[in-house]
Order: C-alpha cells, then sequence, then structure tokens
C-alpha cells in the first residue's frame, strides 16, 4: 500500500516524522545526518520534508554574526535561516520556506500574540501547556507543506534539533517533542540520537561513557531513541557497538557507524550499506514506493575523490576564520567544480591583512594574502557586513580588473566592484556605497527605499524574485 494514502483509500496515511537530536558535543553533523536521512528515503520513492528547531531567542538567524553559527541561509521567501536548512534544500532539492526554521523567539512572539489577543481567555499563560502546545502546532503545520513542486504533501518530516539534549535552551522543545509522540501516535514517530565515540590517548580504545550518559539523560526527559548515530573517526568496533547496545538499550543493528568519510555526499551511502533503511521502514510501518537507488549519488562522491587536477580560487571577505561562514559558497564552487572536472582549491584571504594600516603593521601577513591572490585562477568575493575589511576587498577587486583574472562579486562583493569601477575607471575619486558611508560625497551604491536604516532583522529585500 502507498505511504499516502491508508488502508481502503479512504484518507491519507499519517505523517511520520524522524527527530534527529545531538548529545556530548555540538558540531558533529546533526544537519548531514537529517540530510542523508531525507536523501536514503526519498531515493524509495518517499517525499520528504525538513524543519529545523533552533532554541536561541533570536526570530531568526539574520541579525548574527557568522561567527555565532555559521552562514546565514537566505530562502526562496526571503526567510534568513540555520545554515543547515542550505544542507536540506541542496541534499533533497526541496524548496524550504522561514517557517520551516523554528526558533524560540518565533514561538515565544506567537504566544504572546495570541495572550495580547485573548485567545487564551483569561488563563495563566505557561510554558506547559501553552508554549509546548504552540511548537506542536508549528510543526504539524509546516510538515504538511508541500516543498519539491508537485503540490503534494510529504511522506516523512525529518526534524533537527539544534544544540545538546540537556540544554536549558531546548527545554521547552524537548518537552514539546516528547508530548509530540503521543499527539501523533508512537508507531508515527522514530528518534536518531547522535552522539560522539571519542578515542582518548595513544592506547586508541574507542570509549562509549560519553554516548551512554548522553542517551541516559534523553530518556530521562521521557524521549527513548530508535537508533544511535555514533560519530567516529573510524569505524565503531564491533564489541563497542556491543556496550552501547547493552547501556543504551538500543539492538546493534540500530546503532549507526557514521565515521569520518572524504566527502559528505558518502554519508547518505555509509547509511545505505548499515541498512538504516530497512529499520526506519520497519519503525515506521512504511512501504518504499521505489527500489533503492544511490548509483547517481555514489558516482558523485566517487567523482569527488578522484579529481586530481587542481583549480584555485581564492575567497576573499573577513570571516575567514570560520568556513561555515560562507558554506554555501564552498558547495557551489564544488559542485562547480565536479561540473568541470576539477579538484578545488580554496585559498581563504582575510581582507582586512591587505589594507594600507594593517599591511604596514604585518608586512609578511599581508605579502602572504597577496600571494593567494595572484597565484588564484579564480577571484571569489562574498558577502558581509560593515567597512572592516572593505577597502581590502575593493584592492583585490582592481587587481582583478587589471589582470583580467576572472572575478565573481556577491552582494558586498559586487558593491565592491562598482565602487572600484566608479573610483578607477569614471573618475570618481570618492566613490562609496552608503552601507559604508551613510554620507557619501559620491555615492555609487544607495539604500533601496524599502530598506529600514534603523532595524536589521528582516528588513532587506531578499529570496528568488521576478524582475520588476
Amino acid at each position: 500500500a502507498s505511504p499516502r494514502r491508508a488502508s481502503g483509500g479512504a484518507r491519507p496515511a499519517p505523517m511520520r516524522y524522524i527527530l534527529i537530536t545531538g548529545g556530548v558535543v555540538s558540531g558533529l553533523g546533526k544537519g548531514v545526518t537529517a540530510s542523508s536521512v531525507g536523501v536514503v528515503l526519498k531515493a524509495l520513492g518517499l517525499r520528504c520534508t525538513s524543519i529545523k528547531i533552533d532554541p536561541y531567542l533570536n526570530i531568526d538567524a539574520g541579525t548574527m554574526s557568522p561567527f555565532e553559527h555559521g552562514e546565514v541561509f537566505v530562502l526562496d521567501d526571503g526567510g534568513e535561516a540555520d545554515l543547515d536548512l542550505g544542507n536540506y534544500e541542496r541534499f533533497l532539492d526541496v524548496t524550504l520556506t522561514k517557517d520551516h526554521n523554528l526558533t524560540t523567539g518565533k514561538v515565544y512572539k506567537r504566544v504572546i500574540e495570541r495572550e495580547r489577543r485573548g485567545d487564551y481567555l483569561g488563563k495563566t499563560v505557561q510554558v506547559v501547556p501553552h508554549v509546548t502546545d504552540a511548537i506542536q502546532e508549528w510543526i504539524e503545520r509546516v510538515a504538511a507543506l508541500p516543498v519539491d513542486g508537485s503540490g503534494t504533501r510529504p511522506d516523512v518530516c525529518i526534524i533537527e534539533l539544534g544544540g545538546t539534549v540537556g540544554d536549558i535552551e531546548s527545554a521547552p522543545f524537548i518537552e514539546a517533542l516528547r508530548q509530540f509522540q503521543f499527539t501523533v501516535g508512537p508507531e508515527n514517530m522514530a528518534v536518531i540520537h547522535v552522539s560522539l565515540v571519542p578515542v582518548l590517548g595513544v592506547v586508541g580504545e574507542q570509549k562509549t561513557k560519553p554516548t551512554q550518559h548522553s542517551v541516559q539523560v534523553l530518556r530521562s526527559l521521557g524521549i527513548y531513541p530508535t537508533m544511535l548515530a555514533c560519530r567516529t573517526k573510524d569505524s565503531l568496533e564491533e564489541a563497542v557497538k556491543q556496550k552501547l547496545a547493552l547501556f543504551c538499550h538500543v539492538p546493534t543493528s540500530h546503532i549507526l557507524d557514521i565515521h569520518d568519510v572524504s566527502n559528505i555526499w558518502h554519508v547518505p551511502l555509509v547509511l545505505r550499506d548499515q541498512g538504516f533503511h530497512h529499520v526506519m521502514l520497519e519503525t515506521l510501518g512504511l512501504q518504499p514506493l521505489a527500489p533503492l537507488d544511490l548509483a547517481r549519488w555514489e558516482a558523485r562522491a566517487l567523482q569527488w575523490d578522484r579529481l586530481s587536477e587542481s583549480v584555485h580560487i581564492a575567497v576573499c571577505g573577513k570571516y575567514t576564520g570560520l568556513t561555515d561562514s560562507y558554506l554555501s559558497v564552498i558547495k557551489a564552487l564544488q559542485h562547480a567544480a565536479v561540473a568541470v572536472g576539477r579538484k578545488l582549491v580554496i585559498d581563504w584571504v582575510d581582507t582586512q591583512e591587505i589594507e594600507p594600516e594593517h599591511a604596514e603593521t604585518d608586512p609578511q601577513k599581508a605579502a602572504e594574502a597577496w600571494a593567494k591572490v595572484k597565484r588564484a585562477d579564480g577571484i571569489l568575493v562574498p558577502g558581509g557586513f560593515g567597512s572592516r575589511g572593505t577597502e581590502g576587498k575593493i584592492l583585490i577587486c582592481k587587481y582583478a580588473r587589471e589582470k583580467r583574472v576572472p572575478y565573481f562579486g556577491i552582494c558586498l562583493g559586487m558593491q565592491v566592484a562598482v565602487i572600484e569601477f566608479g573610483r578607477n575607471v569614471c573618475g570618481l575619486e570618492k566613490a562609496n556605497s552608503q552601507e559604508m558611508d551613510s554620507a557619501a560625497v559620491q555615492p555609487v551604491v544607495v539604500f533601496m527605499p524599502e530598506g529600514s536604516k534603523t532595524h536589521m532583522g528582516g528588513t532587506m529585500r531578499l529570496g528568488a524574485r521576478g524582475p520588476d
């Protein structure tokens, strides 16, 4: 029977949910794991959607520095979201909305707006049940939105809970998800807990205790993992799997060995090879609509590993200390490199280091930065905010124009190209952008009329737009 129709064809089958949680430390790759889960299920003919829960109080990621959580991923509807939504869209070939990124700020804003309207009819508004109910309603509503262009409701919703279990910030979400198991029915929800199995000391023994404690915390909160996704440098030893199964109350067949791989396109293949799909289909009572076929996916993963002829791209910005700040740019370059059969080498250039005042202070760093620029086959200047490093970007843009090196300016990178051309070709010596200098004498980039000069959050003209 099709998972989209209940027996007898009378009504659609219930939505299935897969919750991805994390333990021990952050940054284990929950987003890639969640995306890879979707890839495998999609290869079986199932329609998948994704929701990312971020427990911070910000309404969205738009006002946060990239050093906080990495890049801000802009959605087609103009929503400014966590970078994991970019992973979901790239892996699953779906178009998500701003509502697919749920934050504490959004939930509390909705609850407070309801309270001000009098929707709660004089009741004392509390975390339980009002906030937890709002979270559950949000998840159910957004999970049903078509995301693949077909207009059809998805079969499976993959929910990633940001942070690690036990965080104070995520407590309302954990409680809401505990209740949600019973709202939708335990048979319609599975939990994958991503945890770390570290190797300590020269002995090289894989330690299970951090994962044991992480699962213990999760279970104490009323959520019981269906599967464990264990992040480790090398493959999990069988004895370690058996120990985890014993102390974490999951069968060894439900323990996924997510070891380090040469590129993230291998992760869905790792899940496939360990029979993840068999466990998940059985747990959720789903029937595949097509034979599992990841041949094209596997070909791309292997092609990346075989690339040998290098292409050097200088990425010139001011957030180069955290490469996640430019994650979508990196992925776009990787996809392009695979398409033309080149091994991508990104040379990171901190544009502040080549500005005159910094070059005088530390000439060696400036020389090293210029060396990266001069050996590049192409130069990319990505987006950013503020004046820091902007004059260095302009110098790099001038070099690219004069030496006829391919240059790609995105957002701020386009602005500096206009400024550089204005100053050095059009003779406008004081050409500048009103973003850098609101009182610019010769503004060549101006604020758009609908933009706000006083509020930062959600005021930019973003998203997919047709010609006006």
